[in-house]
């Protein structure tokens, strides 16, 4: 059997060596070998939706927080309708899979501290002493908090009168 490459200019020839003999469908292959089928195929696609990672707890948490503001302030509110500093962070964090204790001031004891410098998204910021005021850090120097009835779940500078501590979560 003798086959000829493709394209080519000048003939190049494939010469079947060996003694074996091929008999019936074998007998008819050839081998064509070319840019573009010596480049290994890419492994098929995923879909979409199972490439993107999950979101971590901390993302989680800061987004269902951002998506309460505007929302009522209302003492021991726990949500979804209305919220008070506490019930706003252990709301967010519920979504995300974490149980945090109700009050601040418990709160402000799960986690590991973190110095004001090196604040992340998610992490917990608590004021006054004793303890009785928290945020979620939600990134560029902002907290989203359950401040009063006036004011509701806002956005506001980390920097606040009464900064206490903050405490990473996840």
């Amino acid at each position: 059997m003798v086959t000829t490459r493709p394209n080519s200019t000048s003939a190049h020839v494939v010469r079947r060596t060996g003694a074996g003999l091929l008999a019936g469908a074998a007998a008819s292959l050839g081998l064509f070998l070319t840019p573009a089928t010596a480049v290994a195929a890419e492994p098929a696609a995923a879909p979409v939706a199972a490439q993107a990672p999950a979101p971590a707890p901390a993302q989680v948490a800061v987004d269902t927080a951002r998506a309460q503001v505007g929302k009522a302030y209302q003492y021991g509110g726990n949500g979804p309708d209305s919220f008070d500093c506490s019930g706003l962070t252990s709301y967010a964090y519920r979504a995300a899979g974490i149980e945090l204790p109700r009050r601040s001031a418990d709160q402000a004891t799960v986690g590991v501290p973190v110095a004001s410098a090196d604040l992340q998204p998610g992490d917990l910021v608590f004021y006054y002493e004793p303890i009785s005021h928290v945020g979620i850090y939600v990134g560029d120097g902002v907290i989203a908090h359950a401040a009063t009835e006036s004011t509701g779940v806002e956005y506001h500078s980390v920097i606040m009168e009464g900064y206490n501590t903050a405490r990473r979560i996840v």
